[in-house]
Order: structure tokens, then sequence, then C-alpha cells
């Protein structure tokens, strides 16, 4: 059995529960997402590319982050890949109007031992790579194989995008952070009218062996180790952030 197999991930309750109410406990997602798109605006739509966009979507999940890049451009040319099958088949629901998909059922591990274009109707490079809170459920030595994978996977000038939870640099500021996320889950079940509870999960998300968050610092230095420039954080709020760089 995969490391895949042996976590919740698996479980199509919990990928569902989390399809149900990310919007709810993800700390500003509505504004993780416009920066995505910003980015996409500024960097990809300016460029002013030959032919449509070719995009790569690590652990899609149910297709969030394509279903924001098409709303900036509906010719986009994406493959989605995810090791969760019931998270693929929402985002296959999520996506049947559009034409330019491909869906790929692999978990990262997988996919650090295969080639990506094992099948023909795959693209092998792209202009862009993007990834929302799924890269964190690896552990490091596995996140910098997989930025190298990716790295070699884009077309020079090309792209990658990860919004993700990191690992604070000091215990202090982790603790800290974690009562600003139970905060902002407390504001935001307010303003939706939401009774439910989640205040459990800042606490429980650290002791998650699902979870494996690393520190940004190591993760930026791991990107450029990898080849990439322009390495930066876009965007930090507590443990959530946006990173990236260019090929």
């Amino acid at each position: 059995m995969s490391e895949f197999e042996k976590s919740e991930w698996a479980e199509a309750e919990h990928a569902n529960e989390f399809m149900e109410n990310a919007d709810i406990y993800i700390l500003e997602r509505k504004r993780l997402f416009s920066i995505l798109r910003s980015f996409y605006r500024y960097f990809l739509i300016n460029n002013e590319l030959e032919g449509p966009v070719k995009v790569l979507d690590l652990g899609c999940g149910d297709g969030a982050l394509t279903m924001e890049l098409l709303k900036e451009d509906k010719q986009i040319n994406t493959t989605l890949v995810d090791g969760s099958l019931e998270m693929l088949e929402n985002a296959r629901k999520n996506l049947k109007n559009y034409e330019r998909m491909i869906f790929v059922h692999k978990t990262f591990q997988e996919l650090l031992k295969s080639k990506l274009n094992d099948n023909d109707s795959l693209v092998d490079s792209f202009n862009l790579v993007v990834s929302s809170l799924a890269i964190h459920h690896i552990h490091f030595e596995e996140k910098k194989s997989l930025f190298q994978y990716i790295y070699n996977h884009l077309q020079p000038g090309g792209f990658f995008i990860n919004i993700e939870t990191i690992r604070a640099p000091t215990d202090e500021l982790e603790s800290w952070y974690r009562v600003l996320w139970s905060e902002w889950i407390s504001e935001n079940q307010e303003k939706l009218n939401t009774h439910k509870s989640f205040q459990h999960l800042p606490g429980q998300y650290k002791d998650n062996p699902d979870n494996n968050p690393d520190k940004l610092e190591d993760q930026l230095d791991a990107l450029k180790s990898a080849g990439f420039s322009q390495v930066d954080c876009y965007y930090k709020y507590g443990i959530f952030s946006i990173y990236g760089g260019r090929k």
C-alpha cells in the first residue's frame, strides 16, 4: 500500500468534506485565487504566447485552480493530476464543458517514478505549473525531487506557482499562526452564517501525519537549487503562502 493510500485523502468522505467546506476554513482562499489570476494575467496573457497556454495542475483536487485560470483564459490546455480518484472525478464534472483538459490519476510519488508523457495524448512541457495545498503532504526530499521534475517539464521562460502551507521558523511563531488562523475561521464563519465548527483544524493541522510542511526559506532554496530564477514568496498570511519561480 502506497503512502497516499494510507492517507485520509484516499478516502472519498474526506475528499468530499474538503470540497464542501474549503472556502470556510482555508485562510483567505478567495484572495489566494485572485493573486493566482493576477499572476496569470501579468505573466502569461501579457507575454502573448503562440497557441494555447499549456498548464500542469498538480494535486488538482476538484479542479479549483484550473477553473480560476479559465476565468482569465478559456483557451488553456490543462493536464490535471491527482492521486485521489474521488477528487479527479469531481474535477472532470466541474470541467466537463471545456475541451482541452487531460486527467491523470497519479500520486506525486508515481509521477516522479514515471514519465508524464507515457501516454501519447499528454503534453510533456508546460508554460505554467500550478499547485494548491498538495505539496505539503510529501516529505522534503520528495519536494526537492518534485521541484526538479517541475523545472524539467517547464518550457524556457515558464513559471511555477504554488499556494501552500508552510512551517514557521520558530515554535512561538507557529503557535501564533495557528491562533491567527483560528481567529480568521471564526470571523469567516460569522460572515457566512455557518454553525459547523472548524476550530479544531489549526491545532490538528500540525499533528496530522499526512501533513509535512517545511519552512518557506528551505523551499525557496530548493527551487533555486532546481534551477529556478525569480524565486520569491508572492504572498503570506500566517502559514498560508504563495511562492514560485521561473525557468
